[in-house]
């Protein structure tokens, strides 16, 4: 495995905190916990347990991504969740991009277990016209140009890979029509973030995601201030108080 950048800080974390919430966070495709580091930095600071996977073939090299499958990162997820679980009466689900689409999944596989889930530009469909040839492409070209860093913020990077593994873009696809054809299966509360500019996750994702689940209680909140990398941009502090208000109201008898 290649070595991490150490301009970023791409491990994992982990907090035991209150036993009664607990927050699983997760990050996007191509990603690392960097991007995520400050939102679960907020969640600890409740008093709240927290889990921030760094999902497989990630945080490394773009090559790594390409040796794993949406199974691996699920798996990864999955894991975190269960330990939660098995430690706190409350346990909700924070997501960027992939990370959402992967809360999205937890939702649809685990029920009410999962207490709810807070999604920043989450991702249920490419449109891009080269995304369904993304398993042919990856035959014969392993990458291409990187769709990371989309931060309205001056001088702020996620340290995401400088390319997209083609065969992991691919797996993430079959990711997507997986969640995308069980949406109805969530039933939890949501609080959805979306940015007005977006430039990785096209708009109608979060449409399609309102469109498919079957929550009552769900709340959508449009970012004016920033692109797809949220949680490290202009409205982040937004999304840390935000999702800090969604918890303690679900959780609060």
């Amino acid at each position: 495995m290649s070595s991490p950048s150490t301009a970023f800080d791409h491990s994992p974390a982990q907090h035991d905190g209150s036993a009664d919430i607990g927050v699983l966070v997760c990050h996007g495709f191509t990603g690392s916990p960097h991007s995520m580091r400050p939102w679960t930095q907020h969640v600890i600071d409740q008093g709240w347990s927290a889990r921030l996977p760094l999902l497989p073939g990630h945080g490394t090299n773009w090559r790594d991504a390409n040796r794993t499958t949406w199974q691996d990162w699920y798996g990864a997820v999955d894991a975190a969740f269960t330990e939660l679980k098995n430690r706190c009466a409350h346990v909700f689900v924070f997501g960027l991009s992939m990370g959402g689409t992967l809360a999205l999944r937890l939702a649809e596989q685990h029920g009410p277990d999962v207490a709810g889930i807070v999604l920043v530009n989450p991702a249920v469909i490419m449109l891009r016209w080269d995304a369904k040839f993304l398993p042919l492409l990856g035959k014969v070209l392993p990458s291409v140009p990187a769709i990371g860093d989309d931060i309205a913020k001056p001088g702020v990077s996620e340290g995401a890979y400088d390319r997209t593994p083609v065969r992991a873009a691919a797996s993430l696809r079959l990711l997507q029509a997986t969640v995308r054809a069980e949406l109805g299966k969530v039933t939890q509360p949501v609080r959805l973030y979306h940015s007005a500019n977006d430039h990785v996750v096209e708009p109608v994702n979060s449409a399609m995601i309102l469109d498919g689940i079957s929550s009552t209680d769900v709340e959508e909140i449009v970012l004016e201030e920033s692109y797809h990398v949220a949680t490290l941009d202009h409205d982040a502090e937004r999304i840390f108080d935000g999702s800090v208000e969604f918890v303690k109201r679900i959780a609060t008898p």
